[in-house]
């Protein structure tokens, strides 16, 4: 069995993690996920007629598929306990996510018990241990056990994890050029002269990588073809810059002003625990979150901003985006977390501060999964409209603009429904 050597924990060399040249098909399913499944349990090669594949549909990017063994004198929960995982890459995602980096991120967590155990590597995706139990939609967020018990985890993560356990990590089994930033380009030209463009004050930011870099790495990313594509490239990262200049601090919780963030927190990535995690008479839902592709270090704000801007959904019903209340309950349940498990003294004072900071940052989740988008309507082949939603989630971006430099209440243009919502008490 090969493996792979990748830096991890505070830049100590971890666990190797098993590696091979499989790789999963999409036009032969069945049979190229239970060679990955029967490399990894060989002895389930003894009884293939027992294993049950799953597709999992939640997400818009990669194929996920489970894998358990069904036998008779089992119960089906207990089978879930020793199910495999298999998350296949998605078409040219290398463009967007470094997965040397995903791979360093679930082994940090999983060493810490906030994520399911990494069983392997392969060509094209990952395996991992099976986390039995539901994913969330959008209006499970929305209700008061669930954001409790997701305010409670994501301040056990910002506390537990350090930040120096990914921004040290080195990178394995690269395979095509990359940008400064990691990120892999749609064009090798990278501009519409065929020269490398020159670094902005936006990667200057350390430790790396970060937030801030990554969106560098996607803008730097995007096609340049025609004059339309190279006035939007231009435009995005002025506001980039602009964010960056406006909103980049090394106060705040956390290390250097960042903590290790989901950055992805999406409804489908909260996954509830069943009993015994979860008595019935509690008011809080105990959670975990899976899928770290995106997990980097940034801001506090940044990752929680993001999670409220899921509250909408894929389909964008910002009627939904929580209220002024919400929000507050949510960080003072996030802050006592934090302190809980940073073993630190926070008062009320620090909910405010974060609040105030939640609240700068709210626009800048649209801008990032805007980027993205414009990215992934290029390359990805899953059905869904990435350019529309490209156009929503900027647009949440400029929304906030308008509100924050006071333009469009000049222009005596009605507030959009986003901005309402969450000026809402």
């Amino acid at each position: 069995m090969a493996v792979e050597n990748v830096t991890g924990i505070e830049g100590q060399q971890s666990t190797f993690i098993p590696y091979t040249d499989l790789s999963f098909d999409i036009h032969n399913t069945d049979s190229s996920v239970l060679k990955l499944v029967f490399w990894i349990r060989p002895k389930w090669r003894e009884c293939s007629q027992e294993l049950k594949i799953v597709k999992f549909t939640e997400g818009i990017t990669n194929t996920l598929l489970k894998v358990a063994r069904h036998r008779p004198d089992v119960p089906l929960h207990e089978a879930d306990n020793d199910a495999i995982l298999m998350r296949a890459y998605g078409n040219r995602t290398e463009i967007i996510i470094d997965r040397d980096r995903e791979a360093v991120s679930h082994r940090l967590l999983a060493d810490r018990g906030m994520a399911p155990p990494l069983l392997g590597r392969f060509k094209n995706g990952l395996l991992y241990g099976f986390i039995p139990g539901k994913p969330c939609t959008a209006e499970d967020l929305t209700q008061d056990r669930v954001w409790r018990g997701v305010a409670r985890k994501l301040g056990e993560w910002h506390a537990k994890v350090p930040i120096s356990g990914i921004s040290s990590c080195s990178s394995v089994g690269k395979t095509l050029s990359r940008n400064a930033d990691g990120c892999h380009c749609l064009n090798q030209s990278n501009g519409a002269n065929g020269a490398i463009e020159k670094q902005r004050t936006v990667s200057s930011r350390k430790p790396s990588p970060n937030v801030w870099s990554v969106m560098q790495g996607w803008i730097s990313a995007l096609d340049t073809n025609t004059e339309k594509e190279r006035a939007r490239k231009e435009m995005l990262q002025q506001e980039l810059e602009r964010c960056f200049q406006e909103l980049d601090s090394s106060s705040g919780i956390g290390e250097h002003g960042f903590v290790f963030a989901h950055c992805d927190l999406l409804c489908a990535n909260v996954i509830q625990l069943p009993s015994p995690h979860a008595p019935v008479a509690s008011n809080v839902q105990p959670v975990t979150f899976i899928d770290y592709e995106y997990a980097t270090p940034a801001p506090a704000a940044f990752d929680i901003s993001n999670h409220f801007a899921e509250w909408a959904g894929y389909d964008c019903d910002y009627s939904m985006v929580p209220s002024r209340p919400i929000r507050r309950g949510f960080l003072q349940e996030y802050i006592a977390s934090y302190s809980k498990n940073a073993n630190i003294k926070l008062d009320e004072s620090a909910v405010e501060n974060l609040f105030q900071d939640v609240d700068r940052w709210r626009g800048i989740p649209g801008l990032y999964w805007g980027i993205w988008s414009l990215i992934q309507a290029k390359i990805s082949a899953i059905d869904f409209d990435y350019a529309k939603y490209a156009e929503e989630r900027l647009g949440e971006y400029f929304a906030w603009r308008g509100e924050a430099d006071g333009s469009r209440a000049k222009q005596g243009v009605n507030m959009p429904l986003r901005e309402r919502r969450w000026s809402e008490d």
